[in-house]
């Protein structure tokens, strides 16, 4: 296991973090998975003994229960606080109340302590808003966030699912009056889908900050047990919850070629498009969950796994997506600037 910095700080945290969501299988969330405390202290057990220090959950996670596994878990296991490093978020609604939901002060300091109880803990490592609040000024979002810093309570903040200005917005503010910056961003990436490419991978690049990906299987539809000749069927868990969306046909064109590779490694097609992912520019630490060990231990082996130059090529040019406006735009008028020795004025780039 490899351990990368998180974002521009000291802490370590391995290449593969252990996501919760299927810790519980509360409403909505049985979908995705129903373990309970025996199976998630396997789970937890098999990750940290394969040097998994990286742990990811939220309060909404079956608003609540995610957490109290996981800090049960830690508690039966006897595993040391201190060699873990644990992330927890909140934004999304936890309760009828008006204000169980949201990132004004109140909630971030009121949903931390909830949090916390539930995880038996006296604070986090990492705590991440889940996504933006356009009722709360972000001011008050990041006065909130560097009150419960201050209190003891978290070491340090993030971001989950926010545009690039927002985020770079976000952190001028922190800036502007002293506070702390969100250090990471956790977002959707995967082979699939690439769209955090076009703004947010060159914002984390120049900010020195950290890409967590989340359901970088694409919510299983990557995992290989599909295919144009075996879609996924009632029942499973793309039907039952669609998320996150996925374009089908391009998705399977891309599941052709990763099972091509896979056979020349003698590997699944999970573990290609996690090693592809580890591959990518900015990535601190990809975000895995699984329902049971073998799952698990499959997904951590995409670690050990080393694509071929021409491999990744392939990779990366089966997945391609055209690029928007202003980034093509962006590179046309680069050229004769990121390599001007080469330059001709024939090549003159396009400015109107």
């Amino acid at each position: 296991m490899n351990y990368n910095f998180l974002g521009n700080t000291g802490v370590l945290v391995s290449e593969l973090c252990l996501g919760t969501m299927t810790f519980g299988g509360e409403g909505y969330w049985q979908a995705i998975g129903e373990l309970k405390q025996d199976s998630v202290n396997e789970l937890i057990k098999t990750a940290v003994d394969e040097g998994i220090n990286f742990i990811d959950t939220a309060n909404v996670y079956s608003f609540g229960q995610s957490e109290t596994l996981l800090g049960q878990s830690i508690k039966d296991l006897g595993l040391s606080r201190n060699d873990l490093v644990i992330a927890t978020k909140v934004r999304g609604r936890m309760g009828e109340g008006k204000n169980q939901v949201g990132l004004g002060r109140l909630q971030i300091m009121q949903q931390l302590d909830d949090s916390l109880k539930r995880l038996q803990m006296d604070h986090v490592d990492l705590y991440q808003i889940h996504g933006f609040d356009p009722s709360t000024p972000l001011e008050e979002t990041m006065r909130g966030l560097e009150d419960v810093v201050r209190s003891g309570k978290v070491r340090y903040i993030g971001c989950s699912n926010l545009a690039a200005w927002q985020v770079m917005k976000a952190n001028g503010i922190a800036d502007k009056y002293g506070w702390s910056k969100f250090v990471s961003t956790q977002n959707y990436y995967s082979i699939a889908g690439r769209d955090l490419e076009n703004e947010l991978v060159p914002m984390v690049e120049d900010q020195h900050m950290g890409i967590l990906p989340w359901s970088p299987l694409a919510g299983g539809f990557l995992s290989g047990k599909y295919t144009r000749d075996n879609k996924p069927e009632d029942g499973s868990r793309r039907l039952n919850f669609d998320f996150p969306p996925v374009d089908q046909e391009k998705a399977y064109d891309i599941i052709d070629v990763m099972q091509q590779i896979a056979e020349e490694h003698g590997v699944s097609v999970a573990r290609i498009a996690l090693a592809w992912v580890l591959t990518k520019p900015g990535v601190t630490s990809v975000i895995i969950g699984a329902k049971n060990t073998d799952q698990l231990i499959d997904n951590i082996k995409a670690a050990e796994l080393s694509l071929t130059t021409e491999q990744l090529e392939k990779l990366d040019e089966i997945s391609a997506r055209p690029k928007p406006y202003p980034q093509w735009m962006i590179e046309r008028q680069a050229r004769d600037r990121l390599a001007p020795a080469s330059f001709s004025p024939t090549q003159s780039a396009v400015t109107k």
